[in-house]
């Protein structure tokens, strides 16, 4: 096993990453800017370094600290958790070449799944179902980019091959708009992600958003733990997630799910790993895969059983899995809301001093987060502040549960978005099951 391992995160996953490492018998080692020397994390690590101040420029997302933080602590391993450096080919490929363990795939895996033309391109080879697009990055040819979205069929959708988080895409309902939209989503990718390649795939109406959590050992093994149900969604970005997905029986499951199997040995995948679709009339369409750990991660592990943050561990230790496909067994259900310190109806991000705080609690009752009454939620970084997950034998009591723990959940000094998640727990369509990508966006009255 690793014995000491570097966190290179923050938040309730680096909270989440040290008790997983503590179980394991690792030390640990926290790293923080100025701003966060009060986080939980840092103050039960075994060790803690200042890496920069508050901006992620200069400290989180800054290699050559990070690196540096690992040579002085004698730290074996970094784990990235997700976010900032956890899906960057350029980290993953530093922290190898310096001596250490990425606990992740490869950076030419992370590089191979970054890149969406190439993830579609590799998915298909391994059989794993796509939407209907390009086949390739658009060129400079207006004529050939038109005959092309007349094979896909309008609706279509121009998307960045680096892009991700929702950003990087516009949807062409004519080819009156296709020049003017192929040229504008090149010019937002080469600035946002330094990578103006684009391509078109068909633009599914109402689609859900269904992802696949497997595991590899890089060794030949991989499994998959079922599927989860991302659909309740504000501009891209998730807001509640569950698992397994309603409709979805146990055939369709293991039929896709065996394909995102055998998808990993194919590549040799390492590591944990999602795969993620658009659903709609029956059928999964590959969309992207995250290379890391995700936010929604717990709704997998309580239905499972399977912790993947040890699970992480193990496998950049060099150990094979811990277990077999026929091992893993779906039981169960669990909701996840995402808790975020922002106004529940403007969105603005909401910082400031907790000045009162009470977790939830009770039998299938889990609090993912870093805060405690006193604690100042800083200004410089992502507004989710923690994650409420409800467990029960059936999708209803998990849903009761849920209802029950955002009610006991007390959070003073600032506003988060509780009275959304509320609303969301109380709606009769979320309550029956599969709504679609943009069922809450026009639910709030966000989209037409």
């Amino acid at each position: 096993m690793l014995d000491k391992v570097l966190i290179a995160n923050r938040g309730e996953i680096a909270l989440r990453i040290m008790r997983a490492c503590k179980e394991l018998g690792i030390k640990t080692v926290a790293v923080h800017s100025t701003a966060d020397r009060n986080l939980k994390h840092v103050l039960l690590a075994d060790e803690s370094i200042c890496i920069g101040k508050p901006a992620a420029n200069e400290s989180y997302l800054n290699i050559p600290r990070l690196i540096a933080a690992a040579e002085v602590t004698n730290s074996v391993a970094i784990h990235p958790g997700y976010g900032f450096l956890a899906e960057s080919a350029e980290f993953a490929e530093a922290v190898e070449k310096s001596g250490f363990v990425f606990i992740g795939p490869t950076a030419e895996t992370i590089s191979l799944m970054g890149d969406k033309v190439s993830a579609i391109a590799a998915m298909r080879k391994a059989g794993v179902p796509c939407v209907p697009g390009s086949d390739g990055p658009l060129s400079d040819d207006i004529e050939k980019n038109k005959t092309i979205a007349k094979r896909i069929g309008y609706p279509m959708i121009v998307k960045a091959a680096g892009g991700g988080g929702g950003r990087g895409m516009r949807v062409v309902r004519s080819e009156a708009e296709l020049e003017e939209s192929i040229a504008m989503t090149k010019a937002e990718a080469g600035a946002a992600f330094n990578n103006d390649v684009v391509y078109m795939e068909k633009f599914l109406e109402n689609p859900r958003h269904i992802e696949i959590q497997v595991l590899a050992d890089g060794q030949g093994n991989a499994i998959h733990l079922g599927e989860r149900d991302c659909s309740m969604q504000r501009r891209h970005q998730k807001v509640v997630e569950e698992a397994p997905a309603p409709g979805i029986s146990a055939q369709m499951r293991e039929k896709i799910g065996e394909r995102c199997r055998r998808a990993c040995i194919e590549i040799n995948y390492r590591g944990a790993g999602t795969f993620e679709f658009l659903y709609e009339n029956g059928e999964f369409y590959f969309i992207e895969m995250n290379t890391r750990i995700q936010v929604e991660h717990p709704v997998s592990e309580m239905i499972t059983g399977v912790d993947l943050i040890k699970e992480q561990l193990r496998i950049a230790a060099g150990q094979p899995l811990s277990i077999e496909q026929s091992q893993v067994q779906v039981r169960g259900h669990a909701i996840e809301c995402r808790i975020n310190a922002e106004d529940p109806k403007t969105f603005i991000p909401c910082a400031g001093k907790i000045t009162m705080f009470h977790a939830p609690g009770g039998l299938g009752v889990r609090w993912e987060s870093h805060i405690y009454t006193g604690y100042t939620v800083p200004p410089y970084y992502d507004s989710m502040i923690g994650k409420l997950i409800t467990y029960g034998d059936s999708r209803d009591e998990a849903i009761a549960k849920m209802r029950h723990a955002l009610s006991e959940l007390v959070i003073e000094g600032i506003k988060t978005n509780v009275p959304l998640q509320q609303l969301i727990m109380a709606d009769e369509n979320f309550f029956n099951g599969g709504t679609n990508i943009h069922y809450l966006e026009k639910k709030l009255g966000l989209s037409k």
